[in-house]
């Protein structure tokens, strides 16, 4: 079941304080994958990180009732989520260090010109789409092309590998970012922009090489 279909935050609240099983398995169905690449961001290995969304599940059930709804749930959720997945990266040495900007973020950054300016239609969207797009209908190379984007994603310094796969991934605002993460908005957008840069240009040397090929 898509976000969208879920019903409001209160409606999942109740029910999942009555223990009811179809709704948790609901929620499940909808949020375990994207939760799955957040825990991914701090773990080592796939395995670990479905320990994590597991363990993230039960401490849902387990504090549900103490839930005081001054976020939104889904909010709520992904903060015990990363609290598990911190303890557990700790405990296997894959550390996140503190997600301020470091040199060690400094990395491709987009040229200005490449965004459409103030007085377009759609200030700050691309002026030109990658060349050789990949088509929707052309399955081979949309799984090749994502399998490039997973691998380019787990290659991302830690701070940036965590913004990009909550914003981009999970689907999260900047402003739960930044609650969830505890960082600035200034560095949410630098961490993001740097791996969002970082992923376009492996994209598109993957797409010039199709094109070519």
């Amino acid at each position: 079941m898509a976000d969208t279909a879920l019903p409001a935050d209160a409606v999942v609240v109740a029910r999942l304080r009555a223990r009811d099983e179809t709704m948790f398995a609901a929620l499940i169905d909808a949020w375990s994958p994207a939760m799955l690449r957040a825990a991914r961001a701090y773990v080592a290995d796939e395995h670990t990180a479905q320990d994590v969304v597991q363990e993230a599940w039960l401490g849902v059930l387990r504090g549900i009732d103490g839930f005081q709804e001054a976020s939104s749930l889904r909010t709520w959720v992904y903060r015990i989520l990363i609290n598990k997945a911190k303890t557990r990266g700790v405990r296997d040495a894959r550390t996140v260090p503190g997600l301020g900007v470091t040199d060690d973020d400094h990395g491709p950054t987009v040229d200005p010109a490449r965004f459409r300016g103030a007085d377009d239609p759609y200030p700050g969207h691309w002026r030109s789409s990658p060349p050789a797009w990949p088509s929707p209908e052309d399955g081979a190379l949309a799984a090749e092309t994502r399998r490039q984007l997973a691998d380019a994603l787990a290659g991302l310094p830690a701070r940036q590998r965590v913004v990009v796969t909550l914003r981009d991934v999970a689907g999260h605002s900047s402003d739960e970012v930044c609650e969830l993460l505890s960082i600035s908005a200034a560095n949410q957008r630098v961490l993001l922009h740097r791996g969002r840069a970082a992923l376009r240009a492996v994209l598109e040397q993957h797409w010039v090489k199709e094109a070519t090929a």
